[in-house]
């Protein structure tokens, strides 16, 4: 499942399902798809999201596994991104729906 997060404020942010839902939880959310954000409830969230970022910043968020007829690099046994990486598209959304005073929803 792919969700897609939209403002008038900013570009639509298209990302995985599981991704999805782990940010909307952090920013205070149920996580249920579809749904919506006030004007005056995005600052809330947003600063919910940052301190769950900062907090956790290099802890990955989800493995990207290596090709199995690939040999591992560095003897890692896979690759990961954190929730900083992938955080920041949404954050950046936040941040200007925020600003244009904007409502934001993801489907």
């Amino acid at each position: 499942m792919l969700v897609t997060f939209r403002t008038k404020a900013y570009a639509d942010i298209t990302m995985f399902g599981d991704v999805a839902v782990t940010l909307l939880k952090l920013m205070g959310q149920s996580g249920k798809v579809p749904g919506a954000l006030m004007p005056e409830d995005i600052p809330a969230a947003l600063a919910k999201l940052k301190a769950a970022v900062e907090e956790h910043a290099q802890e990955p968020l989800d493995p990207i596994p290596n090709d199995t007829q690939a040999a591992p690099q560095d003897g890692k046994e896979g690759q990961y991104v954190s929730l900083a990486h992938r955080a920041l598209p949404l954050i950046e959304l936040l941040s200007a729906a925020a600003a244009d005073n904007a409502y934001v929803m993801w489907d």
